[in-house]
C-alpha cells in the first residue's frame, strides 16, 4: 500500500522508497476526517436544496418539507463540524475555506430563493447578505493584526437567521405564518446590532496592531551614522 509507514514496510526503519510522496499522501488523507466531510455534505446539499424548494413552481408543500429537511441537516451539520474540527484537532486548511463558503451559500440560497419567490422582501435579503459579504471581507481586511473572534451576538444572529429562513421554506399559515415573520424580524436586528459591533472590533484591531508596529520600529535599533 502506498504511503505506508517505515516501520510496516519489512520492518527496516529506513524510509520506504517515494518517502515524500507517502508523506503527501498522508498529508492529502487527513482531509477525509469527520469535520471536513460534514462540510463536504452542507456543500452538496446547496444545490440539491435549491432544486427542492423549486419544484412545482415553488409553492408545493410537500417539496418544500424535503427542502427545509436538507436545510435542517445543512444547519446541523454547521453546528458539529466546527466543533469536532477544534474538539479532536481536525482543522486543516479545507476547511477554514470551505466551512464558511459553505455556511454562506446555503444561507444566500435560502434567501435568494425566498425572495425570488415573492415570500421574503428583497430588502431583507439584502441586508443580510450585504452584512455576511461585509464582515467576510472586513476579518480578511485586518487579519494581520489578528483574529476577530466570533462573539455570543453572532451566534444569536446565525440561530435567529437559520430558525427565521427555515420558517418560511415551510409552507406555514395562520399563528406560524406570523410568528415568522417576528422572527425574522429579531434575525435583522440581531444582524444589523452585531455587524455594526464587528465594525467597532475591526477599528479597534487594527488602530491597535497599527500603534504596534510603529512601536516596534521605533525601538529597532538604528542603522550606521552617515558618512561612516
Amino acid at each position: 500500500m502506498t504511503g505506508a509507514p517505515a516501520s510496516a514496510a519489512g520492518g527496516t526503519g529506513r524510509p520506504a522508497p517515494g518517502g515524500k510522496l507517502g508523506a503527501a499522501a498522508v498529508n492529502q488523507a487527513s482531509l477525509w476526517n469527520i469535520a471536513n466531510i460534514l462540510t463536504m455534505i452542507r456543500l452538496v446539499l446547496v444545490p440539491g436544496f435549491v432544486i427542492l424548494l423549486l419544484q412545482d413552481g415553488g409553492y408545493d408543500p410537500a417539496w418544500r418539507a424535503w427542502a427545509w429537511a436538507a436545510f435542517a441537516v445543512a444547519m446541523i451539520t454547521d453546528v458539529f463540524d466546527g466543533h469536532l474540527a477544534r474538539a479532536y484537532n481536525l482543522v486543516t486548511d479545507f476547511g477554514k475555506i470551505a466551512d464558511p463558503i459553505a455556511d454562506k451559500a446555503i444561507m444566500a440560497a435560502g434567501l435568494i430563493c425566498l425572495s425570488a419567490l415573492g415570500d421574503l422582501p428583497w430588502w431583507v435579503t439584502g441586508v443580510i447578505l450585504f452584512r455576511e459579504l461585509g464582515i467576510t471581507l472586513m476579518r480578511f481586511w485586518v487579519i494581520r493584526h489578528g483574529v476577530i473572534p466570533a462573539s455570543r451576538g453572532g451566534k444569536m444572529k446565525t440561530l435567529a437567521q437559520g430558525t427565521a429562513v427555515g420558517m418560511y421554506v415551510l409552507a406555514l399559515t395562520g399563528p406560524l405564518a406570523t410568528l415568522r415573520f417576528w422572527v425574522m424580524a429579531v434575525a435583522v436586528v440581531l444582524t444589523v446590532v452585531t455587524g455594526l459591533d464587528y465594525v467597532r472590533q475591526a477599528v479597534v484591531l487594527r488602530r491597535r496592531g497599527i500603534a504596534a508596529e510603529r512601536e516596534r520600529e521605533a525601538l529597532k535599533p538604528s542603522g550606521a551614522e552617515p558618512g561612516r
